[in-house]
């Protein structure tokens, strides 16, 4: 399931990068690191989460 997540991600990066997605924060091509970043900001809150419980 986590190489699905991943795969579903870099399409994402990749449209971002043909065509802007339009959302807050996401306008220019140039945001396409955004994404990455949100992605390793999320992981890393699920492995924590996963310690603590």
């Amino acid at each position: 399931m986590s190489k699905v997540i991943g795969v579903l991600l870099l399409l994402a990066m990749l449209v971002h990068i043909i065509r802007p997605l339009g959302l807050p924060g996401l306008r220019r091509r140039a945001d396409c690191w955004k994404i990455a970043v949100l992605a390793f900001g999320l992981w890393a809150l699920v492995l924590l989460a996963r310690d603590f419980s």
